[in-house]
C-alpha cells in the first residue's frame, strides 16, 4: 500500500532540516539582488533568480510579460484528480532609503540575534521562498508532489501593481486553481498564528474648495470675500455626524452582514484591546459607543479624513483669506460595497449639498475581498498552520487594510486565503527590515504540511 501524504510528511520535514544551510544560501542569493520596482532597479535580474529557484524546486517555469514588470510562473501538474493550489508572492521590494539608518547594507543579508536583516526579507522574499522550499522538500524526498501546484510571483506589488489585474485576467486559464494561498506581512500578535480570509476595499478622493484668485488680506477683504476653508468645513460636516456615522445617502446600503463563521471568529479574537490602544497613545475607542473593535475593523466601512489643507499653518500669525482648501479622504469598504458605487453616492452628495466644493476621484479604488471562514479549504490550512507553528491559528475574517485580492475572488471566482508568517516587529518598508529565522523554518513546515492536508481531502474542494 502506498503511504498517504501525511505518512510521507516526516521524510519531507527531514529533508527541510537537511537543506537548512543550502536553503539559507538560496535565500541570501535572492536577498542580495536588489529588485526595487519604484526605481526600476534589478527587477529582471531578480526575476531570473526566482525562475532558477523554481526550476531547481522541480517546477516547469516561465517568465510572463505583463506590460509592466514580469510575472515569474512555475507549475507542476502531475497529480490528476487532486486539488490545485496557486501560491502567490511578490519579488519586488521597497526602496531602502534612508541608507544611513541601516546597521548593515540593505542588500547584504546578515544574521544577527536570530534574525535575517535585508531589504525585502520580510516583504516578501522570505515568505514566498518558504513556499518554494516546501515544494522542493517534497520533490527531493518523494520525487513528486501530492497535489498540483502553481506559483505566481509579481514584480511590481510595491508600486501599486498597475499591470497586475489585467495580466492575471489575460492568463486566467493558466492561473486557474482551487485555492490561492498567500503569505505576506506580519501576524498581529506573536503569540498567535493567524489566517486571514479577506481585506477591505478602498476609495480615495479629494475635496477642493476655491475662493479668491489669490490669498487676500483678511482685514481688507473679511466679510466680503468667501473663505474656501469654511466652505470645505461645512461640506465635511454634512458627511459624518457626531457619532461617526456617515450621513451620505445610501452609504451603508450594500454592507454585507458577516457570515455566522465570521461573526464567531470576530467574537473569539483574543486580542488585548486596551494594550493595542495604549500602544498607539490612546485610552478609548471613539464613538459610536459600544461597537466592538473587531466590528469596526472588519465589518464596517469608514470615511477617514486623512489630510486637510488650507491657509497658513506656520509659526506665528498670518491674517489671510485663503484662496483654496483641500481635504484628502480615504474610505475603507467592506463586502459588498464597490468603489464605483460609493463614488457615485459621494459625488451626488457633494453636488446636492455642497455645490461650491468639487469632488475628485483619485485612482480606480480597490474592491473588498472575502472568502468565507466556513470554506471547506479553511480546515486543511488550519491543520497545516498548527503543524508548522505549533499552535492553533486564529481566524481573521477581514483585514482592515486594502489589497488587490479581489482579482482572485471576484474576477476569477477562486477562494483566496492569506497566512502571514512574519512577526510584528519585522519593520516592513523601514530601515533594518528583518525576519526571524524560526519563522522561516515554521513557514516551510506549514507549506509542506499544507500540501499533505490538501491531498487528504475526501471530497473535491469545489
Amino acid at each position: 500500500m502506498t503511504d498517504s501524504p501525511r505518512d510521507q510528511l516526516p521524510a519531507v520535514i527531514a529533508n527541510v532540516g537537511a537543506r537548512r544551510d543550502a536553503a539559507l544560501a538560496d535565500l541570501f542569493r535572492l536577498l542580495a539582488q536588489p529588485s526595487i520596482s519604484a526605481q526600476n532597479v534589478g527587477i529582471r535580474e531578480c526575476a531570473a533568480i526566482e525562475a532558477d529557484l523554481l526550476r531547481q524546486a522541480g517546477l516547469e517555469t516561465r517568465i510572463i510579460e505583463t506590460g509592466g514588470e514580469p510575472f515569474v510562473y512555475g507549475e507542476w501538474l502531475g497529480a490528476p484528480g487532486k486539488p490545485t493550489i496557486l501560491f502567490y508572492g511578490h519579488y519586488d521590494v521597497q526602496p531602502p532609503e534612508p541608507l544611513d539608518l541601516w546597521t548593515t547594507p540593505p542588500f547584504g543579508p546578515t544574521i544577527r540575534d536570530g534574525r535575517i536583516y535585508a531589504r525585502g526579507v520580510a516583504d516578501n522574499k522570505a515568505q514566498h521562498f518558504s513556499h518554494i522550499e516546501a515544494i522542493r522538500a517534497w520533490m527531493d524526498a518523494t520525487g513528486g508532489l501530492p497535489v498540483n501546484v502553481k506559483v505566481l510571483l509579481e514584480g511590481e506589488e510595491e508600486s501599486g501593481s498597475p499591470a497586475f489585474h489585467n495580466a492575471v485576467v489575460a492568463n486566467r486559464d493558466l492561473l486557474r486553481a482551487d485555492l490561492v494561498y498567500m503569505s505576506d506581512g506580519p501576524v498581529s500578535d506573536i503569540r498567535y498564528p493567524q489566517i486571514a480570509f479577506g481585506v477591505r476595499g478602498m476609495l480615495y478622493i479629494e475635496l477642493c474648495s476655491k475662493g479668491p484668485n489669490r490669498d487676500l488680506h483678511s482685514g481688507h477683504w473679511g466679510g466680503v470675500a468667501p473663505n474656501p476653508v469654511w466652505a470645505l468645513v461645512r461640506a465635511l460636516g454634512t458627511m459624518v455626524d457626531a457619532n461617526n456615522r456617515v450621513t451620505i445617502e445610501g452609504y451603508y446600503d450594500n454592507v454585507a452582514t458577516p457570515t455566522p463563521g465570521a461573526r464567531a471568529a470576530m467574537d473569539a479574537l483574543p486580542f488585548d484591546i486596551p494594550s493595542i490602544l495604549t500602544g498607539a497613545g490612546l485610552s478609548e475607542l471613539p464613538p459610536p459607543e459600544g461597537m466592538p473593535y473587531a466590528e469596526r475593523i472588519m465589518a464596517q466601512p469608514t470615511f477617514n479624513l486623512s489630510g486637510l489643507n488650507g491657509g497658513y499653518g506656520g509659526p506665528g500669525s498670518k491674517t489671510i483669506i485663503p484662496s483654496t482648501a483641500t481635504a484628502k479622504i480615504d474610505m475603507r469598504l467592506v463586502p459588498n460595497q464597490t468603489p464605483d458605487e460609493i463614488w457615485e453616492k459621494v459625488s451626488r452628495h457633494v453636488a446636492t449639498h455642497c455645490p461650491d466644493v468639487e469632488a475628485v476621484r483619485l485612482g480606480g479604488g480597490v474592491l473588498p475581498s472575502y472568502t468565507p471562514v466556513e470554506h471547506p479549504l479553511a480546515e486543511p490550512i488550519r491543520k497545516a498552520v498548527e503543524f508548522g507553528f505549533g499552535a492553533p491559528p486564529i481566524d481573521i475574517p477581514i483585514v482592515g487594510a486594502s489589497l488587490g485580492e479581489a482579482v482572485w475572488t471576484k474576477t476569477l471566482g477562486m477562494p483566496a486565503i492569506h497566512v502571514p508568517y512574519g512577526a510584528p516587529e519585522q519593520a516592513n518598508h523601514s530601515p533594518n527590515e528583518n525576519y526571524r529565522l524560526e519563522r522561516l523554518w515554521q513557514g516551510i513546515a506549514t507549506g509542506a504540511a499544507l500540501l499533505a492536508e490538501l491531498a487528504c481531502l475526501e471530497t473535491s474542494p469545489a
